[in-house]
């Protein structure tokens, strides 16, 4: 008898597991959806970055795995027609003091094996970013864009071709395990599984619950707000240009990307979110809001970060500090050059009860359940990379 094994949630993580399933032609796979379309939260509300390997530590999974999933990225979009440009990634210290950070990252992608990575000259930074400032910088070539969106429509496709399903509008309301079985409610409709992966991203820990794993790490849903650059000005950024991150703060800083159809985004910034799904600061819920401020981290994350978090929350109430935090890379950049925000992503970042924030992917397997417990980026570059990794560590199978 076949193996019934369901998916929740299409993201690209998702549907990159369901992927790995039906090409071996051993399973009967199901994803399932909450929302009308894929990739609607994390996956099509990011940057559309594929990430090199800069910045992991080296021996960790975010850097094993996204060494090997930015080259199956890669092939799947040759494969497919999909966009992919190596438009390149410099990463700038501004000043004396952030150099000895620029040299951990670049010691950490030498370990790494980040392909083609330079330190530049001031004159070699002006060759490749002729607008950008800084006293140091770190050049990546290969960091490349892609449409995730279109990736994650295609994936589905080829889901479905196979003889899989990829329900959409099917939110999960409970799980159970009983039997042997995995009883996943929808509205109105009770699926049966064998085995069951969850791949919730904000809703992760909800999840956990309903197996009875354990409540930590919690998800602390952190907002990402971008500004879009005037098409007048695109010319200012040709790739990419980054600041050198703060290691205490899981978060790479303001930056600009030139996307894959030469938008230009300025941003993200992190903001704590007030609601899982919290795109606008006039998303609220009260709930979610209740949850995180009792946990048990809450005091800790507070007092190590309050500094950071009040200059992020200014920066997203006024431009004109966001704009600043901006004009430190690019000297020529004018307020107006920033002309309104455009989709705003929220990363669920878990958090651990003695609030540290958890650094690299994580996953917990409670019987014939997974559960993916923390997979921010670079997890949209590792999709088929973390696919591969939970079937063969979690699910014993071989992709």
């Amino acid at each position: 008898m076949t193996e019934r094994i369901g998916i929740v949630g299409a993201g690209i993580v998702g549907l990159a597991i369901a992927q790995a399933l039906v090409r071996t032609g051993n399973f009967d796979v199901t994803v399932l959806e909450k929302e009308a379309r894929v990739a609607t939260h994390q996956t099509g509300r990011n940057s559309g970055v594929v990430h090199a390997g800069l910045y992991y530590r080296p021996g960790s999974l975010k850097a094993e795995l996204c060494a090997r999933g930015r080259a199956q990225i890669r092939e799947y979009c040759m494969e497919h027609s999909l966009p992919y440009r190596e438009s390149g990634k410099l990463v700038v210290a501004l000043n004396a003091d952030e150099v000895p950070r620029l040299d951990e990252i670049e010691r950490r992608s030498r370990l790494n094996a980040v392909p083609g990575l330079a330190r530049v000259s001031m004159a070699r930074l002006r060759e490749i970013e002729p607008h950008a400032a800084g006293v140091a910088a770190l050049h990546s070539p290969h960091t490349a864009v892609v449409d995730y969106a279109a990736i994650a429509e295609t994936m589905a496709n080829e889901i479905r071709k196979a003889g899989g399903r990829v329900l959409l509008n099917q939110e999960v309301t409970a799980v159970q395990t009983a039997a042997g079985a995995c009883l996943v409610s929808t509205a109105g409709t009770t699926h049966s599984f064998d085995r069951l992966v969850v791949c919730a991203g904000l809703h992760s820990d909800k999840f956990a619950k309903f197996v009875g794993a354990s409540d930590s790490p919690r998800i602390l849903p952190f907002r990402g707000e971008y500004w879009s650059l005037a098409p007048e000005r695109a010319e200012l950024v040709r790739g990419m240009i980054y600041p050198v991150p703060d290691p205490a703060f899981p978060f790479l800083g303001v930056h600009f990307t030139r996307g894959v159809y030469d938008e230009v985004h300025v941003g993200p910034n992190a903001v704590p979110a007030l609601a899982r799904e919290g795109y606008t600061w006039g998303k609220v819920s009260v709930r979610d809001t209740w949850e995180s401020l009792r946990w048990p981290g809450a005091g800790r994350l507070a007092r190590d970060h309050w500094r950071m978090g009040g200059k992020e929350i200014a920066a997203s109430i006024f431009k004109p500090l966001y704009f600043k935090a901006a004009q430190a890379f690019i000297p020529e950049l004018l307020l107006s050059d920033l002309t309104h925000k455009s989709t705003a992503g929220v990363r669920a970042q878990a958090w651990a009860r003695d609030g540290s924030l958890l650094d690299d992917f994580a996953v917990d397997q409670v019987g014939p359940v997974t559960v993916l417990r923390n997979a921010p980026s670079p997890a949209a570059t590792s999709s088929m990379a973390i696919a591969e990794h939970v079937l063969s560590r979690y699910l014993g199978i071989r992709s």
